[in-house]
């Protein structure tokens, strides 16, 4: 490799590494934002008036005269809570709201832990809605459909019911019943007991909040507020609240976010690997989503959490249904389909199945890498179940299976590549021969190229073709449960980096380096990008490629290594296997005799001078 091209190479990475340090620290450093409401748990529910005017953006000056949410319940009064155990799940409901205050799924831990978190391991449960304003199914929308906020609890023989009866005639009652498959059905009656007609404003129907899994949870793109239309999902989070816009330039977030159109079938608010999903029976007028700042991690849970990191947050939303009128005596009855459990595809494929409503867009599986992502979680969860493997190996069955499917295609790309290697000094001698004429030496290169049956891109259409295989992989591993604490070797969890310690003193590293802590060592990546430095030695530059840029394309293996650095060990591992059949293939596969007439070109001798 030349001196130019280290030298470019070095320049674009001290950049890399020196634009987050510089441009958002030095030159655009965070502003604070203004105080708001947090979920740090306490008695207090809060909410924002669905009927207020919009909120103006915060500035220095007005960012202490009003908080953006407004105390509904009368705190003077005890919460009351009632626990529900029904098979994997314990459910906490309160009387501030009347609704679902917290979900735990008792068959998952709270945190899998790696090799270095062992020492802190949690030893609570996965749990949905742990730090919420408002609890799940508490109606919003001013004095008239809230009052105190106070509702009575009593249980039922399959469930609980909440009701409350307001001042104003207008009685609130809630019934929820259990099911299977993490499955609760609500029945919220609003009953009109007086004797003269009801007005009732808009309302906000809480849906949930959205939060990390654990203390250690930095998978912030995993987190966010899904909802559906009846045609296609959307799914909000951190990079719509963030405040920074193009190349880190600062921008004011939005407060909040509204969408739909009389058409939300259905809401879920959810983390990498577990949703609370609310499925009302008709669909709701609007959605709406807004950020919530969590209370930082404390003690040992802190121990791999950068000392300057930004404070957690979730994401809480809220179904929308319109100003109402009830008549003397009217009854208004809404049937909700609550799912609170884990983003297992096969449970929610048969409850997209029995309601008919794509719930198993939750998963993440949309637009044509989602076909690929369900048929290789079922391909694994096979080899898991059937074959007795573990989820390790059988990510590296499915690589091989893979690989073998397309080997005829990748075959006959390697074989055009090596002949393409092998014809190289003759079209270099067509290229140094017709220099002077680009039009004429492009015509007899196609000609040269024709003649020898060989094709430029041969070598590139395989690898096009994996490219919805490789997608399709990163969205299953991604949000894949049954690989959150799977073990491979020295790999304690496939849905984490596999961290094997920490180098202190290195912190300061930007994207890789735990500010106050250390750099994590992740063994598999690094395999990973040796071989891919491997693999791009093998492979022939392509037709008319400057020498200086071919070099440099062999070094560029080593950005994607650092790109895919902190993901799940599960990808790299896909990447990795699939490297090494690669390289096996191409050392295996012979290159096709030259035809026996095909003419030999030599450059042209230099003239001495």
């Amino acid at each position: 490799m030349d001196r130019k091209s280290i030298i470019l190479l070095v320049v674009c990475f001290l950049v890399m590494m020196l634009w987050y340090p510089l441009v958002v620290n030095k030159l655009y450093p965070p502003k604070p934002l203004p105080p708001r409401a947090t979920n740090a748990p306490s008695a207090t529910l809060t909410a924002t008036n669905a009927t207020a005017a919009p909120v103006p953006a915060a500035t220095e000056s007005t960012a202490l005269e009003e908080p953006l949410v407004k105390p509904i319940v009368n705190t003077n009064q005890p919460e009351q809570l009632l626990p529900v155990t029904n098979g994997p799940t314990r459910y906490l409901f309160s009387s501030y709201g009347g609704g679902l205050k917290e979900v735990e799924l008792l068959d998952y831990p709270e945190t899998v832990s790696t090799r270095l978190e062992k020492e802190t391991q949690s030893k609570g449960v996965a749990t949905l809605d742990r730090y919420t304003p408002a609890p799940t199914l508490a109606l919003i929308g001013g004095e008239a459909i809230q009052g105190d906020g106070i509702f009575t609890l009593t249980p039922t023989t399959n469930g609980v019911r909440a009701q409350k009866a307001l001042t104003n005639g207008l009685t609130i009652v809630k019934d929820f019943e259990f099911g299977t498959n993490y499955m609760v059905t609500a029945t919220v009656r609003l009953e009109n007991r007086s004797s003269h007609p009801l007005s009732l404003p808009a309302q906000e129907w809480v849906v949930g909040t959205a939060t990390p899994m654990d203390a250690n949870d930095r998978n912030v793109t995993a987190i966010g507020i899904l909802w559906y239309n009846g045609v296609k999902s959307e799914d909000i989070g951190a990079a719509y609240f963030s405040d920074r816009g193009f190349a880190c330039t600062p921008r004011i977030p939005p407060a909040e976010y509204r969408g739909g159109s009389n058409n939300v079938v259905w809401v879920a608010a959810h983390n990498q690997f577990f949703a609370l999903a609310v499925m009302p029976q008709q669909p709701a007028q609007a959605v709406v989503m807004r950020k919530v700042i969590l209370p930082r991690p404390s003690g040992e849970e802190a121990r791999l959490v950068a000392t300057n990191a930004a404070a957690p947050q979730g994401y809480e939303a809220a179904m929308v249904y319109p100003a109402l009128t009830l008549a003397a005596n009217q009854v208004s009855e809404t049937q909700i389909h609550l799912f609170a459990g884990p983003k297992e595809y096969q449970t929610l494929a048969r409850l997209s199945a029995l309601f008919n409503n794509n719930i198993d867009l939750v998963m993440g599986y949309s637009g044509f890498s989602g076909f690929f992502a369900k048929g290789l979680l079922l391909a694994m969860n096979f080899l898991h179940n059937s074959l007795a493997l573990s989820y390790g190996w059988a990510v590296v069955a499915i690589t091989v299976i893979i690989k073998l499917i397309f080997w005829p295609l990748t075959r006959a790309g390697t074989r055009s590549m090596k002949r393409m290697q092998a014809l190289q000094p003759q079209m270099n001698a067509i290229k140094e021969k017709y220099k002077d004429d680009p039009v004429k030496m492009n015509r007899k290169n196609m000609e040269f190229m024709k003649e020898h049956k060989v094709n430029p891109m041969g070598g590139c259409l395989p690898m096009l073709i994996q490219i919805p295989v490789f997608f399709g992989f990163y969205s299953m591993i991604r949000s894949a449960i049954e690989l959150r604490g799977a073990h491979w070797l020295w790999v304690q969890d496939l849905s984490k980096p596999d961290i094997l310690f920490v180098i202190p003193g290195l912190g300061f590293v930007p994207f890789f380096g735990i500010p106050g802590v250390g750099l994590p060592f992740n063994l598999l990546p690094l395999i990973m990008g040796v071989t891919m430095l491997w693999q791009a030695r093998l492979t022939p530059p392509s037709p008319g490629m400057d020498p200086s840029q071919a070099k440099m394309m062999r070094y560029m293996p080593l950005i994607f290594m650092l790109g895919l650095y902190n993901f799940s060990s599960g990808l790299t591992l896909y990447w990795t296997v699939n490297n090494l059949l690669t390289i096996a293939q191409t050392k295996l596969t012979p290159i096709n005799p030259e035809p026996a007439h095909a003419p030999v070109l030599t450059p042209p001798q230099k003239k001495r001078q």
